[in-house]
């Protein structure tokens, strides 16, 4: 049984109409439409009676049907307006009264049906109203091509409404499965971060051990360490904890960067980018004023992602020969910008999806991030962080 989605997922999908609604009012609207052409007819009253009402109201009828059966409804269709002909009631049309039924074949993945019953209606029309003694009911290009638009018209629009409908199925779930895939990466930046503090804490214990008794100073010290590296991490913990549990949001179309990629070491490690970066060709400004300490993990690995994204698209993308690279704390928000000159968006040249997934990393850890093209000319990649995640 497929999961069923929570309360946040639930409250967060557009409100519809009913389906049910909709087949009430499509059936009403062609059952009225057939009377309204039966009625039109100068002989309609003399040569029908309720008979020829009748079959508008049930080719209503059938349009209830169209979700549940929707081929047996087209073929019924499909034979109901021939039988409506032997009755010799006013013409209304072979492909009027099955533009719902065609229509609702295309729609529900039954497109085949939908060609081939509009192809028979086309077909019987054309053959009996060629070899027909009726002169006034001969054939002419004006009936042929309406009623070939009407079934194609019918066709294409059930066509149309369920690939969007796909279209926007296939959207929400790569939607979330990317931010899915972020979590993932918060949580295995989250682990290296605990790690590396769980091997400070084990070191400074040892000090603390061996110092004991020989030198109570370091021992204290060592134990300082130890305490401060323990409130960090469990603040840490509960912080990412609380981001990874949160309700998942919408989220634009896009990619993440490889999920296998090395893990980052913070805007620590830039200087590492910077060098292959360097190693390639460009020119490379950094400022990183950002003092040891100042940034979370997570927030820290945040960082580090998008510098690392950012310089992948320059060296894909930019044809650019100067990149600048800036970190600044401002209060208690983190500014990061990524600039480069560039051919920029603006020439076509978007850079990689994986800033989208980047946004979207930005926006569970609580802040925000931009592009775009710069009154210079060039691209410029800024993300807004929070300093500490909210505990």
């Amino acid at each position: 049984m497929p999961e069923q989605p929570g309360p946040e997922q639930r409250d967060s999908v557009p409100r519809t109409v009913d389906p049910r609604v909709t087949d009430v009012a499509l059936a009403l609207a062609m059952a009225l439409v057939v009377a309204v052409v039966i009625a039109a007819d100068p002989d309609a009253v003399r040569q029908t009676g309720t008979g020829a009402y009748l079959f508008a109201a049930g080719f209503g009828a059938l349009v209830l049907l169209r979700r549940r059966a929707p081929r047996t409804v087209l073929v019924v269709t499909v034979l109901a307006v021939f039988v409506y002909y032997t009755f010799q009631f006013p013409p209304i049309g072979m492909a009027l009264p099955a533009i719902a039924a065609l229509y609702s074949a295309a729609e529900l993945r039954h497109t085949g049906w939908a060609v081939g019953g509009g192809a028979v209606l086309v077909a019987v029309s054309t053959y009996f109203r060629v070899v027909g003694d009726d002169t006034e009911a001969r054939l002419t290009p004006y009936d042929l091509v309406t009623n070939l638009a009407l079934a194609a018209a019918a066709i294409a629009l059930g066509v149309a409404v369920r690939l969007r409908r796909e279209a926007r199925v296939h959207e929400a779930r790569a939607a979330e499965q990317r931010l899915q895939t972020e979590r993932l990466r918060i949580a295995r930046d989250l682990h290296d971060v605990v790690g590396h503090n769980l091997s400070v804490i084990a070191l400074h214990s040892s000090v603390a051990a061996e110092a004991v008794g020989r030198d109570d100073d370091g021992a204290r010290r060592a134990l300082g360490h130890v305490r401060e590296a323990t409130s960090g991490t469990l603040r840490e913990l509960r912080s990412t904890v609380r981001v990874l549990r949160g309700p998942v949001g919408a989220a634009s179309v896009g990619a993440v960067p490889d999920p296998d990629s090395p893990a980052p070491t913070g805007l620590a490690g830039v200087d590492t980018l910077v060098r292959s970066a360097r190693a390639a060709g460009l020119t490379v400004d950094v400022t990183l004023d950002v003092p040891p300490g100042r940034l979370d993990g997570a927030i820290d690995a945040a960082a580090y992602r998008i510098v690392q994204e950012s310089l992948t698209n320059v060296l894909r993308h930019a044809a650019a020969t100067r990149v600048t690279v800036s970190a600044r704390v401002r209060g208690d928000r983190l500014a990061l910008s990524v600039s480069d000159d560039g051919r920029g968006a603006s020439a076509g040249l978007a850079p990689g999806s994986g800033l989208t997934g980047m946004r979207e990393r930005a926006a569970l850890l609580g802040g925000s991030l931009s592009t775009g093209d710069p009154d210079g000319g060039g691209f410029v990649v800024t993300a807004d962080l929070p300093l500490r995640l909210e505990e």
